[in-house]
């Protein structure tokens, strides 16, 4: 149920019964798999709106249209990798992407909703290469770094390592590069102690925070 937040007015009910919820989302499958002269990117913005004016979950309907938006894109060749996150323009423009929602529905105003969709997928495109090509960038200065800093430790299965997650553990070194536990360890200290790493404890578990990894990822949040 949406409402009007300055008056709580109830603007848009969606449906209820669990047999028109079936068969509206039956009728999206179909859509989604059923070929059409119309552009991918264009279908996406129409099937988001209609699972959104669906809304066949308790809660999480957001975060699962976004997700049907990157599995569609996939799908249609458009994308190799899920790695096209329109949450956060969502979030920048929240009260247009809500507005224009409901104007499909009272107006008919398909056009600027398409647009606003376009406009989120060029903006979250440029971000996303930007963001991909920072840490490219990052991780050839990390590996000319520990070259540099640490060349008794340095691998190429290491970076790769310290750049699977905004963290490592002693885990991670010791299955991926079949290492003892105490020369796991004595090589993220090393780390840690050029400046690469910064370790936190969080309850028993100890994580070393790849610290400008960190610092590319929230910028791009």
């Amino acid at each position: 149920m949406l409402r009007n937040m300055a008056t709580g007015k109830v603007v848009f009910e969606p449906p209820q019964e669990y047999e028109v919820i079936q068969e509206l989302l039956t009728n999206l499958e179909q859509y989604i798999n059923e070929p059409n002269d119309i552009d991918p990117l264009v279908n996406m913005a129409i099937i988001h709106y209609q699972f959104e004016s669906i809304h066949p979950f308790y809660d999480g309907n957001g975060r699962t249209g976004r997700i049907v938006n990157i599995l569609y894109l996939i799908l249609k060749e458009l994308l190799d990798i899920p790695i096209l996150y329109l949450s956060s323009y969502v979030i920048r423009h929240k009260a247009d992407y809500y507005r224009l929602l409901q104007e499909v529905r009272t107006k008919d105003n398909w056009e600027e909703w398409i647009l606003y969709m376009l406009d989120g997928v060029e903006q979250t495109s440029l971000a996303t290469i930007e963001l991909v090509n920072g840490i490219h960038s990052l991780m050839g200065e990390t590996k000319d770094k520990i070259k540099s800093e640490l060349p008794k430790i340095y691998s190429k299965d290491l970076v790769e390592i310290l750049f699977m997650h905004p963290y490592t553990k002693i885990e991670f070194l010791m299955n991926s590069m079949d290492l003892y536990r105490d020369t796991a360890s004595k090589y993220l200290r090393e780390l840690e102690d050029v400046g690469i790493l910064e370790s936190i404890k969080i309850g028993r578990s100890k994580f070393f925070v790849n610290i400008e990894l960190f610092n590319i990822l929230k910028k791009g949040i």
